[in-house]
């Protein structure tokens, strides 16, 4: 099978672990995620927390491009990737030139607005248990709607740092949730059967934050 003339021309191959670009580095190219896959992270509050892990089809790395302002976060191969890796001028050049990549951009910055507002959210609630849940009933709510239920893709080991929070203080709050049948727990994420019992678990975790224990 040939090798894809974009990837002939633009890929580059990287091993699991390899760092992309660190926050606050110039930036002087943007990626397309061919194969594999790669995590987002940035420091808050001395905590690492993984914004987003994008896939086959997926870019990173153009906002530096646009704006001409330093990294805002690192990029990390999660796993063998090979990658297109574009300069800027290149970048330019095929926005200006093909208007469906120009309208590709602007929908999937868009989404990207939508998801740092909901992530806005969720590093408001002071509650660890809290933020945990908030973050599986919004992803479920975006979900697609199976049989079984909602399944939100995110490996439980990753959902700490997905929501600035520690090991301990996730997998207690997911304890919970699984004695209450509120979730199930699988390697590659979660199945959440009915998400309105999840937000109804999330408003009493946010009014037990605010008012405490009633006797």
């Amino acid at each position: 099978m040939a090798e894809d003339p974009l990837f002939q021309r633009f890929g580059r191959e990287f091993q699991k672990g390899a760092v992309l670009f660190r926050e606050g580095e110039a930036g002087k190219e943007m990626y397309v995620v061919h194969q594999g896959r790669v995590t987002i992270a940035k420091k808050v509050g001395g905590v690492e927390k993984i914004l987003a892990s994008l896939g086959p089809g997926e870019f990173l790395g153009e906002m530096s491009i646009l704006n001409n302002k330093p990294r805002s976060a690192t990029a990390t191969c999660a796993e063998d990737s090979k990658l297109l890796v574009i300069d800027a001028k290149t970048y330019e050049a095929m926005i200006r030139g093909n208007a469906e990549i120009a309208v590709r951009l602007i929908k999937k910055l868009a989404e990207r607005l939508q998801e740092a507002d909901e992530q806005i959210e969720n590093l408001l609630l002071a509650d660890a248990s809290s933020r945990v849940v908030h973050y599986l009933a919004r992803a479920a709510q975006k979900a697609p709607k199976g049989p079984a239920g909602s399944k939100v893709e995110v490996a439980p080991k990753e959902l700490p740092a997905r929501v600035g929070v520690k090991a301990e203080q996730a997998d207690e709050v997911l304890m919970k949730l699984l004695k209450a049948n509120i979730i199930s727990v699988h390697p590659d994420g979660f199945l959440v059967p009915d998400v309105d019992k999840l937000l109804h678990f999330l408003e009493f975790l946010q009014m037990k934050a605010q008012f405490g224990d009633v006797a």
